[in-house]
């Protein structure tokens, strides 16, 4: 998306600009505030703009409203699912080494046994690992992403599912990357639970869901009041559920433009490889607007500097480390230790350009060879 004439944004898999249906619908909710809780006139109009919202977010995962219980954003989301199962009587994790962090952390806070299933040279998951440690007799969660976070690889979450349920164990999905970008759908993909955010696809920061299907049991983590049907306490955030069904619905109605973007990423992806970047994870299926790359030498701080001054706003890897740019230990788990300070991320969304993305390279490579430059001036 061109943020103004002479940039341009490449980061929605940090946060995506607001989509115009959700900015609408966040100042309508807005205009009418009252508490989704009172029964008077005002009170029930909240509620039914919840209801809508919680309607339109269950479609985009192919689940009735009843499943979706809003929360504060993607981290909340998955704290819950983890929290939850830990009450059901899991008693270890599994997670992937790409898991992003808001999952491993909280898996690691838990208290339980965690195990980390590893990832192959392409960032997908060895399922043959995951057979084998699932023979274990302890009760397990099993945290597998849809797609990464930084690199858009797609995990085979519908067969890790069947090896889950095969041992009588609980699978949690961290969509929080691909709802939007990618059909999803909770059934066929055999979750337990799933978290979403709104912010990643077009609606605002500060709210998010988690879905839970008929085998999971969500257990509050904060005491107070029956909000979210005994889920989640607290007086609801009416006008960012607005905004976020308001996303979900267009997003669902729409992915078929973001899907148009693979080519530009592959566009992209050999003009750089011409010039000798590595394109991470390119055996696999990724999300369409997402390019992890790394140019060795080229450090990951240097390069998001030097394309913010050719005015392209892109990352390295996660933006959820308060502002550290620091080696991907995605890239790491993924074998290439020797890539991961120089990785970085581009990623489109639902207002991207092909011209963009051409943008994109014509930065990149021209402060690729005013780096090779000065390499050899030193030479």
């Amino acid at each position: 998306m061109s943020m103004s004439r002479t940039s341009v944004y490449l980061d929605y898999n940090a946060t995506a600009p607001m989509r115009p249906e959700a900015r609408e619908a966040l100042l309508r909710a807005l205009e009418s505030p009252a508490n989704p809780s009172s029964v008077h006139a005002a009170g029930r109009a909240a509620r039914d703009v919840i209801e809508r919202g919680r309607a339109e977010v269950g479609a985009l995962v192919g689940v009735p409203a009843g499943s979706v219980t809003f929360v504060s954003g993607g981290t909340e989301a998955n704290a819950l699912a983890i929290e939850s199962a830990k009450v059901a009587g899991v008693q270890r994790i599994i997670l992937s080494a790409v898991e992003h962090d808001a999952v491993a952390e909280t898996a690691k806070a838990s208290g339980l046994v965690v195990e980390v299933l590893p990832v192959n040279s392409d960032g997908v998951a060895d399922l043959a690992w995951l057979a084998a440690a699932l023979e274990a007799p302890a009760k397990t969660l099993v945290c597998l992403m849809l797609a990464n976070n930084e690199t858009g690889v797609i995990q085979p979450v519908a067969e890790a599912a069947r090896l889950v349920r095969a041992h009588d164990g609980l699978l949690h999905v961290d969509a929080v990357q691909a709802a939007g970008k990618i059909a999803v759908d909770f059934s066929a993909l055999g979750a337990d639970t799933m978290a979403l955010s709104a912010h990643k696809l077009g609606g605002p920061q500060g709210v998010g869901a988690l879905v839970a299907g008929t085998r999971a049991t969500v257990t509050r983590r904060q005491h107070g009041g029956g909000q979210e049907r005994g889920r989640r306490a607290g007086t609801e955030n009416v006008a960012g559920i607005a905004a976020f069904g308001a996303a979900a619905k267009v997003a669902h109605e729409n992915l078929a433009s973001v899907a148009e973007q693979a080519q530009w990423r592959d566009a992209l992806a050999q003009r750089l490889t011409a010039e000798g970047a590595v394109v991470l994870g390119e055996g696999a299926d990724r999300l369409p607007q997402t390019l992890c790359f790394a140019g060795e030498g080229f450090g990951s701080e240097v390069q998001v500097m030097n394309m913010d001054l050719a005015g392209v706003m892109v990352s390295a890897g996660s933006a959820c480390s308060s502002g550290k740019v620091k080696a991907s230990r995605v890239v790491e788990a993924m074998g290439r230790s020797d890539l991961a300070p120089f990785a970085l991320r581009v990623s489109g969304g639902w207002a991207s350009t092909e011209d963009d993305w051409n943008t994109c390279g014509d930065a990149w490579l021209a402060a690729w060879k005013r780096i090779g430059a000065r390499r050899r001036e030193v030479a």
